[in-house]
């Protein structure tokens, strides 16, 4: 019996490239490859890219400036580019790096077996289509290995929001939403192989408006229909566009009782005029009243954000605005970064700020996001919480999991508890994680 080849992949970005990354594993698997953490022992090595950070494209030619010494060591050694950056970039990588075998696009990953085929082959495989068929149903059933309590299950692809800043509808295409049974069906594969907390993914996944039974689902409707799963205890979803946040799935935040209490809103800026330049097509008003409405629908939810710091034109004022924004909502936990060009974007072609500026006013916004995140997490000493255990600590005895909040938490426990959700006391909180007593 011949030994199995090995696939070594690593994975850049999003949540949902970790999704698709675990899905690329599973297709390659019924082609005979078996996933290793070692690059050096891999026949074949994949670059699961993003497009999102700055300097994207030019941090993935570094990585494969490094792989050359694993080609020359073993030359059958087949080398791939995956994700948002070979959607993007195409026959460029293969052009000026010699060594890549094969580059595939997000819509396209179902197709690696063949396009494996063709390098082992000697030919150069390359596939950047948005193909009709769906991906998901033309991958092989995962197999029924046992899971971590956490799972990610995407629901929605693509977003024709279109804004200034982003190159997702040229990378990941038009909005495409799942059909809701198919949703389902995976979800109870999940749990059944021990997963007990889901997060919902999707560029823009509370615009998910999938085939159901009586018509299009909306979000609020397949967590509705995700609640009912015997041995699902958590349900989270990411990442949302204020747009799409109707009011089936603001009352679900309130009513549905695995639904939790965390949303991940963002919003890039407070500026008015900046919302306008960046297409965000709502003002800051409007972002804040949607705060408003949410809360009072689940009044403990931690709200999280992402913040574009100097877009260009931005001005000081404009930055103010964006200050003021943050303290008006408290923010948990954010995200925040310096604006960086993507090429083919619309903001690529404006006037840009100086990187100095941008440095001096992230400083800023960090700082004050800092002090709302601790204050968020100071706030929770006292408080009872459930917390999903997931692995262990770095200390003898600890166990880490999640707070329904998404805080980390730490807790004296035995080995046990993983998979468990149980209810915790908390005692102290940390730079960024808390830590607790069982109850």
């Amino acid at each position: 019996m011949a030994e199995p080849k090995k696939l070594y992949i690593k994975t850049y970005g999003c949540q949902m490239n970790v999704y698709d990354s675990e899905r690329m594993v599973e297709a390659m698997g019924g082609v005979g490859y078996v996933e290793t953490d070692r690059p050096d022992d891999a026949d074949m090595i994949l670059l699961n890219t993003c497009h999102i950070r700055e300097k994207a494209a030019e941090k993935v030619y570094s990585e494969l400036g490094r792989l050359r010494e694993f080609k020359d060591a073993k030359p059958d050694l087949k080398i791939g580019v995956a994700g948002c950056v070979a959607q993007a970039e195409g026959e460029e990588i293969m052009r000026r790096q010699p060594l890549v075998d094969v580059v595939v696009g997000p819509q396209s990953y179902h197709r690696l077996p063949q396009l494996e085929a063709k390098a082992r082959a000697g030919e150069k495989a390359l596939d950047t289509d948005f193909p009709e068929e769906d991906k998901f149903e033309n991958l092989k059933q995962r197999p029924k290995a046992m899971r971590g309590p956490s799972a990610f299950l995407t629901v929605q692809e693509g977003c024709d929001k279109f804004c200034a800043f982003c190159v997702v509808p040229y990378t990941r295409g038009a909005e495409v939403s799942r059909p809701a049974d198919r949703i389902l069906t995976e979800a109870r594969d999940l749990v059944e192989r021990g997963v007990r907390e889901i997060t919902l993914l999707g560029q823009n996944v509370n615009a998910y408006h999938g085939a159901g039974d009586g018509g299009d689902w909306g979000l609020a409707r397949l967590i509705w229909a995700l609640n009912d799963i015997d041995g699902l205890e958590r349900i989270r979803f990411t990442t949302s566009h204020p747009n799409d946040m109707d009011d089936a799935l603001i009352a679900a935040h309130g009513e549905c009782a695995k639904l939790m209490p965390y949303l991940h809103l963002p919003v890039q800026s407070g500026s008015d005029r900046i919302l306008k330049r960046m297409n965000r097509s709502h003002t800051a008003e409007q972002y804040l009243r949607l705060i408003e409405r949410i809360r009072e629908a689940r009044p403990d939810i931690l709200i999280s954000g992402d913040f574009i710091v100097g877009f260009p034109e931005e001005t000081e004022q404009d930055f103010e605005d964006t200050m003021d924004l943050i303290r008006a909502v408290r923010y948990g936990t954010a995200y925040s970064f310096k604006y960086s060009t993507r090429p083919g974007t619309p903001a690529a072609e404006r006037d840009q700020v100086d990187e100095d500026v941008k440095s001096d006013r992230l400083q800023r916004l960090q700082a004050l996001l800092s002090e709302q995140q601790k204050a968020a997490q100071d706030a929770m000493v006292g408080q009872e919480v459930g917390v999903l255990f997931e692995k262990t600590g770095r200390h003898e005895g600890q166990m880490v999991g999640k707070s329904d909040h998404l805080h980390a938490v730490h807790v004296q426990a035995p080995l046990d508890v993983k998979g468990q959700v149980r209810r915790v006391q908390i005692v102290e909180s940390g730079t960024n994680s808390l830590s607790g007593t069982l109850i």
